[in-house]
Parts: structure tokens; sequence; C-alpha cells
């Protein structure tokens, strides 16, 4: 239950939940959709991958757990809390995940996540897709601010990050655990009306 503000809240309850989570369509054939039961499968092998293992403690042990996690990302939506897209190439092929959540709708505040899977790395598809996204929660979402973290280590994840217009800010120090012990963590963020990102010669994810 939200409490009683003193002032407007960014986003009204309801005010997203009301519709179906969208489709998002972004340059060339990029698509983000939520996901489908279908999807388990790659899903699940994407976590097998080590540089998207290293960087996820979180991971599914099986397609059925894949399909409870879709369950929870369909209920997140309804409760207004998060939502997950697949990253696809015009709604077929899965080429990543993106997520938003820790939603605060009073102010307006969420937070995002990626990973690509190895086939479509070095192309822009993590960056090209938080700009779909980001332009999606600052226009008809409502959101004012975007922010996401990953591990100092963790250049890749720096790199689509930057390259989507989201400015590096600081540093939370031995902020997460990952296999090999505590991380400090690059936070970064965007808030609406910064200057929309150039074009970039792909390198990220």
């Amino acid at each position: 239950m939200r409490a009683k503000l003193s002032t407007p809240a960014a986003i009204a309850a309801g005010a997203l939940s009301a519709d179906p989570q969208p489709v998002l369509s972004g340059p060339g054939d990029l698509v983000l959709r939520p996901w489908e039961d279908d999807d388990a499968p790659v899903f699940l092998a994407a976590y097998q991958d080590p540089a998207i293992g290293r960087w996820h403690t979180r991971q599914p042990s099986s397609t059925d757990q894949v399909r409870e996690w879709f369950a929870q990302y369909r209920r997140a939506w309804a409760e207004e809390t998060a939502a997950s897209w697949a990253v696809t190439r015009g709604g077929g092929e899965v080429l990543g995940r993106l997520a938003t959540g820790s939603w605060n709708l009073d102010d307006g505040v969420a937070g995002c996540a990626y990973w690509v899977l190895p086939a479509a790395r070095g192309a822009g598809v993590a960056s090209r897709a938080l700009n779909v996204l980001s332009a999606w929660a600052f226009g008809e979402a409502g959101f004012h601010r975007l922010h996401l973290d990953h591990s100092t280590r963790n250049e890749a994840s720096c790199r689509v990050a930057v390259n989507a217009g989201f400015l590096l800010e600081g540093t939370k120090r031995s902020d997460a655990i990952h296999a090999d012990g505590r991380h400090d963590m690059h936070l970064h963020g965007r808030v609406r009306g910064d200057a929309a990102p150039a074009e970039r010669v792909p390198r990220d994810g």
C-alpha cells in the first residue's frame, strides 16, 4: 500500500498496470517484448554462459523454474513493481534480457539491468535496447530517473551504460557479492531531459 503523499505522485497508482506490458520497437528490427513460456530454454541456457553467470548470482536451475520467473514477471507488472523484456530480433529470436525494477512510482525512479547472449554481442544490442526502454520510461510511462549498477570489473556493462547515456555517478564500495567475493559497484544514472546519447560505433553488448 502506498503511503499518503504531501506532493503529487510522479506516476499515479494503476496508470501502468491498466494496460498490458507494452511491446517496444527500436532501430532496425530490435523489438522488446514480454517473455513467453516458449523462451524458457534459451533463457536457461543464457546462464550457462560464463560472462552472464559471473555477474548474475541469482540463476534458474530448470526450465520449470524459468517459467515460474516469467509468472513472477507478469505479477510484477500487475503490481507495478517491475518489468522484464526479451530483447529480440523482430519479436522472434531472443538476443538478450532487459529489466527494470525497484520501482518507486511516487518519485518516478526505477533501476535497470541487462544481459546479451554471446552470439549477439559486439553490435550495440544492449545499449540500443536500453535507449528504447529509456524512451518509454521517460515518455509514456512517466518516470523521471533511471539508474543501474555493475561491478567495477565489468567493463562491458560500463560501456553499455555510457553508450546509452547513463552517466557514471560514483562508486558504491563493497556493495555486492559475486562468486569471487565482494565487489565495488559503479552507479550510473539517466534523468529525463538529459541529452540523448549520440550514435557510436558498436562495442558493447
